[in-house]
């Protein structure tokens, strides 16, 4: 059996926690990709609209380089990285510094072809 075609897609330097990414990933891993976006359309989550452009991008993709149809595609895999961390921070009470880690990440998401069982 041949494997499936997959198509790849990621979005880096994200100014959201990964976290906080891999809570909205995991909602959506291994759903199709019009049942996926119909669930990000609607999560209140910072991290939902990131998600929701990269699927779009990726599904956009196989339809315009590879001629696949929307329908078929499904998530077969999307994971959040650690990005870059800026180090900031403030001034506390008694002269004592407080460090702010602002965190970012990196998510890459592979659709695939569903194979029709015969």
């Amino acid at each position: 059996m041949a494997e499936a075609f997959e198509v790849r897609a990621s979005s880096r330097n994200l100014p959201i926690s990964p976290q906080k990414a891999r809570l909205v990933v995991d909602i959506v891993r291994g759903k199709g990709v019009d049942s996926a976006i119909d669930t990000l359309r609607f999560t209140p989550n910072k991290a939902a609209e990131p998600v929701f452009k990269l699927i779009e991008s990726a599904a956009a993709n196989a339809y315009e380089n590879y001629g696949l149809d929307r329908e078929d595609l499904f998530i077969s895999q999307i994971f959040v990285d650690d990005g870059r961390r800026l180090k900031r921070g403030r001034f506390g009470s008694r002269g004592r510094y407080k460090p702010l880690i602002k965190r970012q990440c990196h998510i890459t998401v592979i659709l695939a072809e569903r194979e029709d069982e015969e």
